[in-house]
């Protein structure tokens, strides 16, 4: 069968030309979408009249036939046809004869791949707020069973303060809670039709734009059919989210890496996520989240990508725009792995609270309390901190910690020192003294779980109702 577009070429297209240019080896990935895409617009052409509708029926019991033929892997598409709508097309004709070459009234492949890329996409982002959502639940659980769990806070990757270990895992939560708000938000730039816009302009056909945007559960149509069949930026703004999720999970990967460590031995990982060595038997390697950590360069990648072959192109549409399609995917199974494990490697993770508080016990991240003890008995902040760094100074050089100083020692760096300072310095009054909005204080973590819970259960509604809606 020559060329569905040939009839104006006198020339077989070069071999190497067809395997350079046909995009089939990836958007094959678009079936369901250009399907799905296609019954619309061929149920609108025979509701207006532009073709009979025992065509219709017949193009669409086709194209269901079509639809099930590649479901069950008895089609084999060809790089000769170049993209998945035209073998799709190809195999319709197949199906029903010439009338399938009706479906392509009022329509190009333009404004049809751009069509398949919002349904595709639309998908994935309300996928995407799901498997976040599992994530902050996985989070919530070890925060809530952590409320007494006090560990070093890191400045510098040095100890600062002492804080719940629940409150550095909320602090992800509510990173994770701007993702999914990111994605929330772009879905309703995702869920615009493009279709109706023809190869640029439009078409001369009395299609109903809106009609086919209510079949496919579209808020709106794109205003300006030039915009419609060369915009990208869902898929730059789906990127660019993605790269933001990859950068939380590789941070948190980065932890998760240091915890397990023999240095810091906070947390092991359960078995299930972890490999061994092939020479060191003792080995248990925290191979998951390094993955994470590592492929975050690749989501990086396929947004500048993108973002360089848009940068000078002209209106409408150019072949260029092929390259919009390879990064997408990668980045949507990128992603998929990532939180399809991470939400299970979180919640089986064991959290060793004896040796959380052992490191506590052993540093100085106490010391701003003793500050704050010496402002609250009157003396101004920067000499208080000058007695404090003298005093913990006094410490190092002499073995000790500021909980093994005697009333006396205390004494040779200021006088204003009580014998309640010991009570100052324990590590939950330390935790418990920062009871402000957004603390470490037991009651004001406890608080923001009990928030995030309730944020949770209407992220829970927003993905039922728009998983419907997408399918």
């Amino acid at each position: 069968m020559s060329k569905l577009w040939g009839g104006r070429f006198t020339k077989k297209t070069d071999q190497l030309v067809e395997e350079y240019t046909a995009s089939i080896l990836f958007d094959k990935e678009l079936a369901e979408e250009d399907i799905q895409g296609s019954l619309a617009h061929v149920t609108m052409l025979g509701t207006c009249g532009i073709v009979p509708l025992e065509d219709v029926d017949k193009i669409k019991n086709g194209l269901l036939k079509v639809q099930s033929k590649i479901r069950q892997g008895e089609i084999e598409f060809t790089v000769g046809d170049e993209d998945i709508h035209m073998n799709i097309e190809k195999a319709l004709i197949e199906e029903v004869g010439p009338v399938g070459g009706k479906l392509h009234t009022g329509r190009s492949r333009n404004d049809q791949v751009a069509t398949d890329m919002h349904l595709y996409l639309r998908k994935r982002v309300v996928e995407f707020v799901g498997l976040l959502n599992k994530l902050q639940e996985a989070l919530l659980g070890q925060a809530s069973q952590n409320l007494d769990t006090i560990v070093p806070g890191y400045t510098h990757l040095q100890r600062a303060q002492p804080i719940l270990f629940a409150h550095h895992l909320m602090a992800y939560v509510s990173m994770f809670q701007r993702d999914i708000e990111r994605l929330q938000d772009s879905y309703k730039r995702i869920n615009v039709l493009p279709l109706g816009a023809g190869a640029l302009a439009g078409t001369t056909f009395p299609i109903d734009r809106h009609f086919v945007a209510q079949q496919l559960g579209f808020d709106g149509v794109y205003e300006n059919s030039l915009d419609a069949v060369s915009d990208r930026d869902f898929i730059i703004e789906f990127l660019s989210n993605a790269s933001m999720i990859m950068m939380h999970l590789s941070r948190l990967s980065e932890e998760m890496i240091l915890w397990s460590s023999t240095e810091f031995r906070f947390v092991e990982l359960d078995d299930a996520f972890c490999t061994g060595s092939s020479i060191m038997p003792q080995k248990k390697n925290p191979d998951v989240p390094e993955l994470v950590r590592g492929k975050t360069g690749r989501v990086y990648g396929n947004l500048f990508g993108l973002l360089t072959v848009l940068k000078s192109l002209p209106l409408a549409y150019n072949k260029d725009m092929q390259e919009d399609k390879e990064g997408m995917f990668d980045t949507v199974r990128t992603l998929q792995g990532a939180l399809q494990l991470y939400a299970p490697m979180v919640s089986t993770m064991k959290v060793n609270k004896d040796r959380m508080r052992q490191a506590v016990n052993q540093d100085f991240s106490n010391a701003t309390d003793i500050a704050d003890y010496l402002v609250n008995k009157g003396l101004p902040f920067r000499q208080a901190h000058e007695v404090i760094g003298k005093t913990v100074l006094y410490c190092i050089q002499n073995g000790k910690f500021l909980l093994d100083l005697k009333i006396e020692e205390y004494h040779q760096f200021s006088e204003l020192f009580e014998s309640d300072i010991y009570a100052v310095l324990q590590p939950e009054q330390v935790v418990n003294a920062r009871n402000v909005y957004g603390g470490t204080a037991t009651g004001q973590v406890s608080a923001a779980i009990s928030r995030a819970e309730a944020v949770k259960l209407q992220t829970d509604e927003w993905f039922e109702q728009f998983y419907n809606k997408s399918k």
